[in-house]
């Protein structure tokens, strides 16, 4: 019987995502960068610079600039003009994937929150793999 739940315990473990490998202040700053970057490249409006930010699975869905663009300014109008941009928290979640937090004030001046999930590529780079943004809840003084 022990050695069935032995059995079942490392089948259980085996199963579990991999866990993504601690962040270096490095990694964190690359994070940074790269996402300041592409806003930066929005912002100029060139296309192939901020879509070369994105991951192979990004751009397998968006096959050319011109679609990520085009995605990007329906669907994150925010942080394609924003007004100004600050970092927040950096980490992994719980299901091991790398994150960067992006308070946006955007060109409506409302505030957002992004959540970028980042991706390690073969080379050790990273790339931005998705972009979670919602409107933050107003705060009154």
């Amino acid at each position: 019987m022990r050695l069935i739940l032995g059995f079942l315990a490392l089948f259980v473990f085996l199963s579990l995502p991999a866990q993504a490998e601690d962040l270096s202040a490095q990694d964190k700053s690359a994070f940074q960068a790269i996402i300041s970057d592409q806003i930066a490249a929005f912002q100029a409006d060139d296309g192939a610079k901020a879509y070369g930010f994105a991951s192979p699975g990004i751009q397998s869905m968006f096959p050319n600039p011109l679609l990520f663009m085009d995605m990007v300014k329906r669907g994150y109008q925010p942080g394609y003009r924003p007004q100004s941009f600050t970092f927040g928290e950096s980490g992994i979640n719980p299901a091991g994937r790398p994150f960067q937090k992006v308070t946006i004030i955007g060109p409506d001046g409302l505030t957002y929150e992004a959540l970028y999930s980042m991706e390690r590529q073969p080379d050790g780079s990273w790339k931005i793999s998705g972009c979670a943004l919602v409107r933050a809840p107003d705060v009154s003084t």
